[in-house]
Parts: structure tokens; sequence; C-alpha cells
């Protein structure tokens, strides 16, 4: 007599690669962190086994004129003159937002134009964020309305707090993500 398996392959296959991905990741990721590491030997300038019980630095009130080498040369502390001056922050609307802006207004006006084509033709409405106002055209303006007025509204709040990188990334990643929908959109019509 013979017994038969049944074994869903599909699924042994699917946590197989669930787990050989993650071991990859888990492996990318300690090898940063081993890659960044401070090595101890870096940390101690004496001989191998000279640790200190108690490393504290010295106190400045220990320290005095007699304690320094005589033939020390010691440097005056740093003025306010050998630092280099801080770039002047930028106005939130200079020419670079205003035109990032004005990009992600003009590719928000077109997703919706097209997304509301393709709704009153019988399409169905991907994203299942912009599909809650998908029931009118009022809804769907106010959706991408208010997408815009998000995205100005977070790269305004990163300016204020002094991320000035992320302040033009903001817009510059939405930018994308509205091309890459409007073309999708028009491809698939």
């Amino acid at each position: 007599m013979r017994y038969q398996q049944f074994v869903d392959t599909g699924f042994l296959s699917g946590v197989i690669w669930r787990s050989a991905k993650t071991l990859i990741l888990v492996a990318l990721l300690t090898g940063t962190g081993i890659a960044q590491a401070v090595s101890i030997a870096t940390l101690n300038d004496g001989p191998p086994g000279s640790f200190p019980e108690n490393p504290a630095p010295p106190s400045p009130v220990a320290m005095n004129a007699s304690s320094v080498a005589p033939d020390a040369v010691t440097a005056p502390p740093p003025s306010a003159s050998a630092l280099p001056e801080a770039p002047s922050p930028h106005k939130f609307w200079d020419n670079e937002n205003r035109a990032l802006f004005t990009t992600v207004a003009a590719l928000s006006a077109a997703d919706f134009a097209v997304t509301r084509s393709i709704l009153q033709n019988g399409g169905k409405e991907l994203n299942p964020v912009t599909r809650l106002f998908s029931g009118s055209t009022a809804g769907l303006a106010a959706n991408f309305a208010g997408e815009t007025a998000g995205i100005i509204g977070l790269s305004y709040l990163f300016h204020k707090t002094g991320h000035h990188q992320l302040e033009r990334l903001t817009p510059m990643l939405n930018i994308g993500a509205s091309a890459f929908a409007v073309v999708y959109d028009l491809n698939h019509r």
C-alpha cells in the first residue's frame, strides 16, 4: 500500500523565498553595521592591555600650568572668526520651490483629469486612498487639491525645522509618483 503525500509546493516555495529574502536583508544590514563599527584599538593609544580602570578625563581644576610640559606648544582657543560662515537660509517661496510646487500642481491636475476620464468610462481607481473620494468629481478634485496642499505644507514644515534637503525632496518624490500615475493611466485607458 502506497501513501500519497499532499504537499503544497506553492506554499513551500513561498516560505523559502521569504526566508531567503529575510536572510539576505539581515546579512546586508549586519554587514553595514560591522563596517561602521569602531575598533577598540583606535580608542587606546597605549600598548595592548593598558586600559585604565576608571577612564575619566582629567578635570580642569586638577590641570594647571605646571602640569604642561615646558616644550609643549599650546594652541589658542578657536575664535569666532576662524569658523566658516553658515549658509544664509533661503526663503520658502524661492524660484526652485515655486518651480517644484508648480510642477506638483500641474501633475496633480493632469492626474485628476486622466483619473476622472477613466472613471467616467467605467474604469476602476487603483489607489485605495483616492478610491474613497472617487464617488464624485468634487470628491476627486478635493483629494488631488488636498494632496497638493499636503505636499506644500510638509515641505514648509521641513523648511521651518531646517531640513532643507527634505524640503526639496518631498515635492520631487510627489512629482515622480504623479508622473508615473499619469503615464500609467494614459497607457492603460
